[in-house]
């Protein structure tokens, strides 16, 4: 079952505020003062004078002795009291005389306001008296009370000061409310816009919400003027937001307009609306500022859509990362040797031409190296193939170890291998190729697994630019004639080519 939810505006609680206090009031006043008559009082006093009219006709009756028409008389009398119970007519030793009425009253113990009694004269003696015994007064119905003097004044004071309160405070807030200030085609007018809008004046009171404004929550459907907007705490439970402050707090304080400060507004139900807040001071003729204009932008849309944007994107550059990654695999795949991680030979000659061609504009130093794996034919024959493959990778693996990074490391073909090394001179480059043969000669034997293999070693043939060759082959011609003299010479060294290396291996 729906629950039925009730709400009385501002002026409706006031007045029923007014009503309560006028109430409270007058009970207070009854409670010291006893400005409305007692119930209790009351009967006393309206059975006392049952009692005191009885007494005098049955005073009358005795005394003409005429004890039927008594008796005709106390029944009338019973019969028309609903409240009177019994009539009992006692002598002055207290025998009884008359008695009609419930016999289970004679038997209660009444209290004075229930049983009343009047005394009957003869002449100037006490002949004896009537006793009137009535229903208890705390036995009367709520309907009976509802009838009594006080809930009518109560009931009159209620409805009659809860209406007379709601129509004054009306005409008083028409004058006292600060949207009276704004003229009806106005707010018509603020109504027509998309945006939500509200102006407050100086202390931040609300002077005016537009329908948009309205329809940004339902609990801003309540009334909004004169409450002050800070207190709206629908309106707050998101945050202040980007900047720590309210802007609108911001303007009226002096620091002037505020312009897209973003607002998340919780919602009852679903995702919070994005807002932008923009604020614009209003300032009167000297230039004191008298209240705020605020326009509440429902951004919700665009922002869900940005997000949804960045999000794109960034999968976007994650999938673009994944394709550099891939393609630069792929020119590792294109342009390295699968066994050595060496260049390959097409990968080599692509930049060892730039290096050569830039070297011989600038007449610059440029060496090639040339070196193979002596004896490799029997590493193979001996230990097997698979053994002759960890041969060459560790032979490579310490050459690439041996050079700088701006060198160029090639597998020239089967176990020989071609070193591009720019700016070297040929002592430099001597040096560099020793510290690899030595490599070579002290650490490769110890690197292969799984087998004892004999000794290890590599010659170098090495030739440099400065001594003529016009073109990158021409100089790994020479020092591949250098090579050729190391292992004439019994292998294990390195050679340098000058002129007679070329007329030796004519």
């Amino acid at each position: 079952m729906a629950s039925v939810n009730i709400r009385f505006g501002p002026i409706a609680r006031v007045a029923m505020g007014v009503v309560a206090l006028l109430v409270s009031l007058a009970l207070l006043a009854d409670l010291l003062f006893g400005v409305v008559p007692s119930q209790a009082n009351q009967q006393r006093q309206f059975r006392q004078r049952i009692a005191e009219t009885m007494a005098v006709q049955i005073t009358a009756l005795l005394e003409v002795g005429d004890t039927a028409t008594l008796s005709k008389t106390i029944a009338q009398v019973l019969a028309r009291e609903r409240d009177l119970r019994s009539i009992t007519v006692r002598r002055d030793d207290g025998s009884t005389y008359l008695s009609k009425g419930d016999e289970s009253a004679l038997k209660e113990r009444a209290s004075t306001i229930d049983d009343v009694r009047v005394p009957i004269f003869a002449g100037s003696r006490t002949w004896g008296e009537v006793q009137l015994r009535f229903t208890p007064i705390n036995e009367m119905s709520a309907a009976a009370w509802l009838k009594s003097p006080m809930a009518h004044a109560l009931l009159l004071l209620t409805v009659g000061g809860f209406a007379l309160s709601y129509a004054y405070m009306r005409r008083a807030m028409h004058y006292l409310n600060p949207s009276a200030s704004v003229p009806e085609r106005v707010r018509k007018a603020f109504d027509a816009l998309n945006e939500g809008l509200v102006i407050v004046d100086a202390q931040a009171r609300v002077v005016l919400a537009n329908r948009a404004f309205r329809q940004l929550h339902p609990q801003a459907e309540a009334e909004l003027n004169g409450q002050l907007i800070d207190n709206l705490s629908w309106l707050h439970a998101g945050g202040t937001g980007e900047g720590g402050s309210r802007p609108w707090s911001r303007s009226l304080s002096g620091e002037g307009p505020v312009q897209g400060h973003p607002l998340d507004l919780p919602q009852p139900t679903g995702a919070p609306t994005r807002l932008l807040v923009s604020t614009s001071p209003i300032a009167d003729a000297k230039g004191r500022v008298r209240g705020c204009m605020i326009t509440f932008d429902d951004v919700t849309a665009v922002h869900r859509a940005n997000e949804e944007l960045r999000a794109t994107m960034g999968e976007l550059e994650k999938s673009r990362q994944r394709i550099e990654v891939q393609n630069g695999e792929l020119r590792r795949l294109a342009e390295r040797d699968p066994m050595t991680g060496c260049f390959n030979r097409r990968a080599f000659f692509a930049q060892a031409n730039e290096l050569f061609a830039q070297a011989k504009e600038e007449h610059a130093e440029l060496c090639v190296v040339m070196g193979d794996i002596d004896f490799f034919k029997k590493f193979n024959d001996i230990y097997g193939h698979a053994v002759g493959d960890q041969v060459i990778q560790t032979v490579a693996r310490l050459m690439d170890e041996g050079i700088d990074k701006n060198d160029l490391l090639c597998r020239y073909g089967g176990e020989e291998f071609c070193i591009l090394l720019p700016g070297a001179t040929p002592e430099h480059a001597r040096r560099v190729t020793e510290r690899l043969r030595l490599a070579i000669e002290t650490h490769a034997k110890d690197s292969i697994r799984g087998v004892d293999v004999m000794r290890i070693t590599s010659s170098f043939g090495l030739a440099t630019v400065m001594m003529g060759a016009s073109t990158l082959e021409g100089l790994i011609e020479q020092a591949d004639q250098a090579l050729y003299k190391s292992k004439e010479n019994g292998r294990n060294q390195v050679t340098l080519w000058v002129p007679e290396v070329a007329d030796a291996t004519a």
